[in-house]
């Protein structure tokens, strides 16, 4: 009975943490019981620490919200898997998160079963990363968590924002996806002032406010947010312009490299055009760089200046 008990909570836990809010009917529904048997899980939930938010009512229904503590969070194999990984191979880009990020998976992998400890140890010694540069500004964890939890709950915030020019200006928007570009974290989300979508580099963003109102999810066009905030990314304008014209089939730049995907334009059977115009000159080296073809270059005279500097460095480097 006792196990029966137990099973029954965990698996009533599990549903909480799939779906932002349930109806008690729903609940006995999926778990075989009566929606007063949900009633006393619910409680004993709550006597265990868990938060849970309940509304009378037609309308009404139950909800797994954040309390004072954080209480034991259940998770299936490939959860605690994809978890594990994450937190030895993440927090790129996320300022003095490496050493919570460490303390936190010594906690994990001290509770890991031996089953997928094995299955941790071979993902973490058959990955690596390279770290080629400071890719950008760091950004504050705790503002990435806020946003998120915006886009989770199609929360409307309302945030300082300076743009590129370096002016200040209050912004109010609908968040819908957080995106990390070569380093950068954008916030893609619907400005209820200009009446139009806005990439927000988080770096640029303070003093965000959740303002308590919901609305319900805005749809992105075409449904790609992924290929959405990539070609506002191309079109975006940039400090230093770029523009290559590579001797190579686009289908083969595209093969060699990464996040081009939208700014790789195809001319020919034989020749493609890439843009690698960027805010920062040493990025824009390295895209050219990953062209692995010959090419010629349409660039600003600071692009210009920067590449022949780093030639000249590199042919200096190698003289006998």
């Amino acid at each position: 009975m006792t196990s029966d008990m137990t099973a029954r909570m965990l698996r009533l836990l599990s549903l909480l943490q799939t779906r932002r809010e349930w109806s008690g009917a729903d609940l006995a529904e999926r778990l075989h019981v009566t929606v007063r048997t949900v009633r006393r899980d619910i409680d004993r939930l709550r006597e265990l620490g868990y938060a849970v938010d309940s509304a009378r009512g037609h309308a009404g229904g139950y909800r797994l919200t954040s309390g004072s503590g954080l209480p034991p969070l259940l998770l299936d194999d490939e959860e605690a898997i994809a978890i594990a990984v994450a937190l030895r191979t993440a927090a790129g880009g996320l300022a003095g998160i490496e050493e919570s990020a460490l303390r936190a998976l010594g906690k994990l992998e001290q509770v890991l079963p031996q089953r997928l400890r094995g299955r941790v140890a071979a993902l973490q010694t058959s990955l690596a990363g390279i770290v080629w540069e400071e890719r950008g500004p760091r950004v504050d964890p705790a503002l990435l968590a806020t946003l998120a939890v915006a886009c989770r709950d199609h929360e409307i915030v309302g945030f300082g924002y300076t743009t590129r020019h370096g002016t200040g200006t209050p912004r109010r928007a609908e968040p819908c996806h957080l995106v990390d570009s070569g380093g950068l974290w954008y916030l893609l989300a619907y400005d209820t002032g200009k009446e139009d979508w806005r990439l927000f580099r988080l770096d640029r963003i303070t003093d965000v406010l959740p303002t308590g109102r919901r609305v319900p999810p805005r749809p992105v066009p075409g449904d790609d947010p992924a290929a959405f905030v990539a070609a506002r990314l191309s079109a975006a304008p940039t400090r230093y312009r770029a523009v290559a014209t590579v001797h190579a089939p686009a289908e083969d730049v595209r093969a060699r490299t990464r996040g081009l995907a939208t700014r790789l334009e195809p001319i020919d059977d034989r020749t493609c055009r890439v843009n690698a115009s960027d805010d920062h000159l040493p990025r824009i080296a390295q895209t050219l760089a990953g062209l692995d073809s010959d090419y010629t270059l349409d660039a600003d005279p600071d692009v210009l200046t920067h590449l022949r500097t780093t030639a000249h460095r590199t042919l200096r480097a190698i003289r006998p």
